[in-house]
């Protein structure tokens, strides 16, 4: 697989995670401006940021935790040269788990349909490290 092939799934999903970076700035900011939130109530990293706000920081948090282990699978994958087209495909379907995921997080906020598309995320990824590690110790 080319380099390029493999790292577009990794790009969109840093897209999608500086995509509500930069949504979560704007909310703040906006909470900042109209006074709905002061400084003073969050000087401190007391959560005291409107609700919607909060929602979003949330999701954007959640794009740090489980995605970093799809990351360090390709960060090691692409040098041993253990991509393939079961590598690629995983991971797109990783990355719209995570757009679901998101999706879900910052409209309705239902934490079943959230939960399932995060579990489902997990076991793609597992899925993922299962067949990297078993290629990488059997010499596949």
């Amino acid at each position: 697989m080319s380099v390029q092939t493999v790292l577009l799934p990794v790009f969109v999903l840093v897209g999608l995670a500086f995509a509500l970076l930069l949504w979560m700035a704007g909310m703040r900011r906006q909470a900042l401006v109209t006074g709905e939130t002061k400084m003073r109530d969050i000087a401190l990293g007391q959560p005291n940021w409107p609700e919607q706000a909060i929602q979003i920081g949330n999701c954007y948090r959640n794009q740090l935790e489980v995605p970093v282990l799809f990351y360090i699978l390709i960060a090691l994958a692409l040098p041993l040269r253990h991509t393939d087209l079961f590598v690629v495909l995983m991971s797109w379907v990783f990355v719209v788990t995570r757009f679901v995921h998101a999706g879900i997080f910052v409209t309705s906020n239902n934490v079943q349909y959230r939960g399932l598309a995060w579990f489902a995320g997990v076991l793609v990824l597992l899925a993922m490290w299962i067949y990297f590690a078993l290629r990488i110790l059997l010499l596949i």
